[in-house]
């Protein structure tokens, strides 16, 4: 499953890439840098792209707008990081976001561990060739708590079945051989298009080519560094 994004471009690339502007990030300073390690599990703010002009701020972790309490989205977002494909359009978490609130997550790379026979586990950097920027394929929800009217706009990350590279490395006996869905540059704004159909929606829930998709292993020790210390990559 796909819980550690990098974003090692700057919120100005990011808008030129997509054709939005990043006046509204401009406020969350935290993504205005390179974060070259993004944690699901922190539930970190990340530039989304939406049909909006402008880049959006989201936080990692959808969470339903039918939540009635901050414990109940609190519960709910530790299983929201990822969405998948197969079952997005029955779960009542993402049958209405896939359907018309779909967004954009942009990456520059994701990591993944390898489970060796031995018993250990080595990370993956994974990254798309030909972009330096690439687009996961992710669902978006607003939830408002009713108790103090904070509202949270929120997201989640569609996978998949992994191609032959993605498995080699995603080979978790727990979840199976997964990998994010990654979108062609000429579907981005058709993924965007609240009036896509059903069918044409699931039809690009499929798996990327592993001839365009690269990977290399990282120190073990990557999670421990500041998030914008680029020699995470290395």
């Amino acid at each position: 499953m796909c819980f550690y994004n990098s974003m090692s471009k700057k919120a100005q690339q990011l808008a030129a890439r997509y054709g939005r502007k990043s006046d509204v990030i401009e406020i969350a300073k935290e993504i205005l840098e390179e974060q070259y390690r993004q944690s699901a599990f922190t539930n970190p703010d990340c530039a989304v792209v939406t049909t909006s002009e402008s880049l959006e701020v989201r936080k990692w972790g959808l969470i339903p707008f039918w939540c009635k309490t901050q414990e109940d989205a609190d519960k709910m977002r530790k299983f929201t990081y990822n969405a998948r494909s197969e079952t997005v359009f029955e779960l009542p978490s993402f049958r209405g976001p896939i359907l018309s609130k779909r967004c954009i997550v942009p990456s520059t790379g994701y990591f993944e561990w390898r489970h060796e026979a031995d018993g250990t586990k080595t990370p993956y950097f994974i990254f798309v060739r030909d972009l330096e920027i690439f687009s996961f394929a992710g669902v978006c929800d607003t939830w408002e708590n009713k108790q103090t009217g904070k509202v949270l706009n929120t997201f989640s990350i569609l996978t998949t079945q992994a191609n032959e590279l993605t498995g080699f490395i995603h080979n978790n006996p727990k979840t199976g051989n997964r990998m994010p869905v990654i979108l062609n540059v000429e579907e981005e704004e058709k993924w965007l298009d609240p009036s896509l159909k059903r069918p044409d929606i699931a039809a690009m829930l499929r798996t990327f080519d592993a001839e365009r998709m690269d990977a290399h292993t990282v120190k073990s020790d990557f999670l421990k560094k500041n998030p914008k210390d680029s020699s995470i990559l290395l």
